[in-house]
């Protein structure tokens, strides 16, 4: 019997994950990037426990295949270097049996695609619509040829063509006032140990340690959609360089770079739910499905998760489809929203990074006295419904199970 074809559009790491996933589970699986090449540049990305349990459980060690830095402590700072809360990562592998690591994300993406085989990657492939009038979808590509698929993932990115087609009435995408800078810079010198977050009025920057002695920085500061610098290292110089050490150093390092190596994109998330997470037999996923701020650094962790979980419930790629719905791909899609979207979408409303980025000084003052008022031990406990909410739902059981 052939396999079940899957057709996944986009190579991000949920895409990719997907993936791996599918693949895994026996089907054929194509991923279409409109990239011309795997990204060679780019940031960091954070792998909470709940992504590293997700990943391990289809057999994806992150840490070895992307290498990774872990941190000896966590927590946020005001920008005169004082600690308002700091957690020991010995202690959070303890509660949640795992630590958090940092990858540079081009090379978690190349690990992810080395993962698959060869011909199921195909870049510089943009797809441009979808026809499942039959019930069958067939994926349109620019540049041909068409696609038949038992089932498409949308996995195309915060401005998804696929989620516009298919929910024009939803109201989209929400600026939530802020611009975010991203890079990468090498330091080894600087012996930073710590992953921090710094708050100031209405400004962040967090430092990363990631391997090879290399740190993953990132800033935000409230300002109207659209704004920005000719240079961005020089705005960053302007904003934070009078903030505690290491930063002034990290600056220098980044006044070293191109230009074109600091990102800088202004921060959305996605205005309202949408009404599911799938449609016939496409299923959408990460910020295509539930686009959320960067502020808890669960955007890629949740993309991981829904891979995860859509691939478990799906029947396997070598058996037959009963028509009763029992093994059914649109019943797996089903099962899928019930068991993803109001995981996904509790996530997307906590507003940590809103307390973080407050510009009124009297405002941000009491902030920081409740921040440090508050226990550690307390404000790890914070994080358990995100790093123990990995969850794996009962399997539709069914033929080729």
């Amino acid at each position: 019997m052939p396999k079940r074809h899957a057709v996944v559009v986009g190579a991000g790491i949920g895409g990719l994950t997907a993936a791996i996933a599918l693949h895994r589970r026996g089907w054929q699986v194509t991923v279409c990037e409109r990239a011309p090449e795997p990204p060679s540049t780019g940031a960091g990305i954070g792998l909470a426990p709940n992504a590293l349990r997700a990943l391990d459980s289809i057999g994806v060690d992150a840490a070895r295949a992307a290498g990774s830095a872990v941190p000896e402590t966590m927590g946020v700072r005001r920008s005169n270097g004082r600690w308002l809360t700091r957690a020991d990562t010995a202690d959070m592998a303890a509660r949640y049996g795992i630590p958090p690591i940092a990858v540079p994300r081009p090379a978690l993406t190349a690990a992810l695609a080395a993962a698959l085989p060869s011909e199921a990657l195909r870049y510089g492939t943009t797809v441009t619509a979808i026809d499942d009038a039959s019930g069958r979808p067939t994926i349109r590509t620019e540049a041909g040829p068409d696609l038949p698929a038992d089932l498409v993932v949308a996995a195309d990115g915060i401005h998804s063509p696929l989620r516009r087609a298919y929910f024009p009435a939803h109201p989209g995408l929400h600026y939530i006032g802020e611009i975010a800078w991203r890079t990468i810079v090498d330091a080894p010198d600087l012996r930073i140990s710590a992953m921090s977050e710094t708050w100031g009025r209405g400004e962040r920057f967090g430092v990363t340690p990631l391997s090879d002695g290399r740190f993953y920085l990132y800033a935000t500061a409230v300002v109207p959609a659209g704004t920005r610098s000719a240079d961005p290292r020089a705005e960053l110089r302007r904003r934070f360089a009078s903030w505690h050490d290491p930063i002034p150093a990290l600056l220098d390092r980044i006044d070293r770079l191109d230009p074109a190596a600091v990102l800088s994109n202004d921060l959305y998330d996605l205005a309202a739910p949408l009404p599911r997470l799938h449609h016939g037999r496409i299923a959408w996923l990460g910020d295509a499905a539930h686009a959320m701020a960067p502020n808890l650094g669960q955007g890629g962790c949740q993309a991981i998760e829904d891979a995860v979980v859509l691939a478990h419930l799906l029947p396997a790629g070598d058996g037959a489809e009963s028509e009763d719905g029992a093994n059914s791909v649109p019943a797996a899609l089903a099962a899928y929203t019930a068991a993803r979207r109001d995981r996904t979408d509790a996530v997307r409303v906590r507003r940590v990074g809103r307390v973080g980025a407050l510009r009124n000084p009297l405002a941000a003052a009491a902030r920081d006295l409740v921040v440090r008022a508050t226990p550690d031990r307390l404000a790890l406990r914070g994080m358990d419904d995100l790093f123990n909410g990995f969850r794996l739902p009962g399997r539709r059981q069914g033929i080729g199970q």
